[in-house]
């Protein structure tokens, strides 16, 4: 991947890869989606840039599955903001899609391996 690439429904990563990233953000903490959006480049070392195009689509996709809850609050800077919060479903979900794409990843280093 290169560096700044986006992540997102068409972006190289893909819609299903993006929600487990923003579920993984929401298992350390209730975030607002600049927050999310920041841990997971700040995480990544700036490899992974995530649109707002993209995360806020996502995130209301994560709502209607019940994976995720929101509720508004004051940012740091005194501003309101909707926080985002990770359900025990998405929990849930967010196991079963780690491991679903660490099977994956481990699969696709062993063809790259190959003679």
């Amino acid at each position: 991947m290169l560096p700044h690439d986006t992540t997102g429904a068409r972006g190289p990563l893909g819609a299903g890869t993006l929600e487990m990233l923003i579920l993984k953000s929401l298992h350390a903490a209730s975030m607002h989606g600049y927050a999310i959006a920041q841990h997971i480049e700040r995480l990544s070392r700036d490899v992974l840039s995530v649109e707002q195009g993209s995360l806020y689509p996502a995130l209301e996709r994560l709502q209607v599955k019940g994976w995720v809850t929101s509720k508004w609050g004051p940012t740091p800077t005194g501003r309101q903001a909707r926080y985002y919060t990770i359900t025990a479903t998405g929990r849930k979900q967010l196991g079963e899609r780690k491991a679903e794409y660490e099977r994956v990843a481990l699969a696709v280093a062993r063809v790259m391996r190959s003679a």
